[in-house]
């Protein structure tokens, strides 16, 4: 075949439910060279020798399947014409159905190589960034900002370890629909390249979280995170709270909380709660158990945030000494109490084999509505969601069929529980999918359609395959709450 013949044989993989391009899709073929499906579930197939030939493509997808043939190979023979196109269509198993890649490199590079129209503006490679990691995002003056942790880059392995700022322009202002995409416009430095967003001289990454908005004493609107500045995984070197300088567009900080107390901090993410006359900012990771007055100056002083337990106050969880708190007669109180520890799952189940707690009067053991085993949560997001009339939880599960890359959903009838009962909305073959993050700015239909993304990593997963192009980046998902395969929960956790 001449070189005027290397036209790429166009072929879309569509969810057969919703006649979708779907994202994320391998074809490999008999010799094993594996192609991924952009953003537009679209491969431009070129390959010298094998342009023009009938080939064999499995077909295989996180959430999805394809039928098997008689000698139990799941995939399909293409005549791949140059210039020419076919179609495969999938089977979605996700209950969430997966849209696009928020992040990275060649988001679009089989569309712009089949001369399809794209619908970011940054299809291939927006400001040198290849790979991103576990998103914050708010609402702020009028337009979404974004940020994200440690950020590769092109040229060399390490990158920006400072954290990574965008933003964009909200659908109803001029911005993509979520269905369609973001388009990101990155802080940049001389180089082009990600701007450190909260520059640190100090030695360690520095990671934010519990991004929010505040007005401040003078009315003015602030954007307010907590950082961490860390070692690795496990070493906190410093925290506190920065705010957001909208001259320099960068974080400054504005206090530094006790490095010996990094419980009662807004870890997590954010959401506003009115409880009791009064608005609060509640952090979930994964459930909301740190809450503080939603004040400027509030936020500011670590002994005014309150933890959510059944400990007695001025206690810390022990597993050889903890004191549940019980009123006279002898129910258990759970509550927002000072210096003591908030309740999780692991906790409470050491209290509830010790005796201390029963069943009923647990928060955090959340359970398959379909067969009633486990579900441990490792991180998500809690909101009050108007179609369901219900606060819902998205999050990850820790030690499911794949390490970190179950994504659960599930609701309860105030943020702190008790929560009961989960359906699994995506899985993630072998790989992870951690801090999986719900933006309430995305809602559709009065809160029917929601979206979520996070991270999609070969990280802990054990996978030693990285997905190309896709691997340590955003991947964006949206869930119908209407979906007949979540009416499990109906009745579970009250009625609609």
């Amino acid at each position: 075949m001449s070189g005027a013949d290397i036209r790429p044989f166009k072929i879309k993989v569509v969810d057969t439910e919703t006649g979708r391009g779907v994202p994320l899709v391998e074809l490999t073929t008999v010799n094993h060279l594996r192609f991924v499906t952009d953003s537009a579930g679209l491969v431009a197939f070129a390959e010298p020798g094998l342009l023009g030939q009938e080939v064999f493509f499995s077909v295989r997808s996180h959430g999805h399947v394809f039928a098997k043939d008689g000698f139990g190979y799941a995939g399909k023979a293409l005549k791949t014409t140059p210039g020419g196109a076919a179609e495969i269509k999938i089977k979605r198993l996700n209950i969430a159905e997966r849209l696009y890649r928020v992040t990275g490199q060649g988001i679009y590079r089989d569309s712009v190589r089949l001369g399809e129209k794209t619908p970011v503006t940054e299809p291939l490679l927006n400001s040198q960034i290849t790979g991103q990691d576990s998103v914050q995002a708010a609402v702020y003056r009028g337009k979404i900002y974004w940020f994200w942790g440690d950020t590769d880059r092109a040229r060399y392995p390490l990158g920006n370890f400072h954290t990574t700022g965008a933003i964009s322009e909200l659908p109803a202002n001029g911005g993509l629909a979520p269905a369609t995409g973001v388009n990101l416009r990155y802080f940049t430095n001389g180089e082009g390249f990600a701007r450190e967003m909260v520059p640190n001289q100090a030695e360690g990454p520095v990671w934010i979280q519990g991004l929010l908005t505040v007005s401040d004493e003078t009315g003015r609107e602030r954007l307010v995170t907590h950082y961490t500045r860390v070692k690795d995984l496990s070493k906190i070197l410093e925290h506190g709270l920065a705010v957001f300088n909208d001259e320099a567009e960068r974080f400054d900080k504005l206090v530094e909380f006790d490095v010996k107390d990094t419980v009662r901090c807004p870890d997590g993410h954010a959401t506003r709660v009115s409880e009791g006359g009064a608005n609060y900012f509640y952090f979930s990771n994964p459930y909301p158990t740190v809450r503080v007055k939603a004040r400027f100056k509030s936020l500011q002083d670590q002994n005014n945030y309150e933890v959510f337990t059944c400990l007695e106050p001025g206690t810390k969880f022990s597993k050889f000494s903890a004191r549940v708190e019980r009123d006279a007669q002898g129910r258990v109180v759970y509550g927002w109490k000072e210096n003591s520890s908030p309740m999780n799952t692991v906790d409470e189940r050491e209290l509830l084999k010790q005796g201390k707690l029963k069943p009923e009067e647990a928060r955090f053991q959340l359970q398959d509505a379909a067969t009633q085993k486990p579900v441990v949560m490792h991180t998500g997001t809690v909101n009050w969601n108007a179609h369901r009339r219900k606060w819902i939880l998205l999050g990850v599960e820790t030690g499911g069929t794949s390490f970190l890359g179950e994504v659960w959903y599930a609701e309860a009838d105030s943020p702190a529980g008790p929560w009961r009962q989960a359906v699994k909305i995506a899985t993630h073959e072998c790989y992870s999918f951690y801090n999986p993050a719900h933006h309430p700015f995305f809602d559709e239909q009065g809160g029917r359609i929601i979206y979520f993304e996070g991270t999609y990593t070969h990280t802990f997963s054990g996978n030693k395959h990285p997905t190309p192009w896709y691997d340590y980046n955003q991947v964006m998902y949206r869930l119908d709450l209407d979906s007949p395969r979540l009416r499990s929960l109906d009745g579970k956790s009250g009625d609609r």
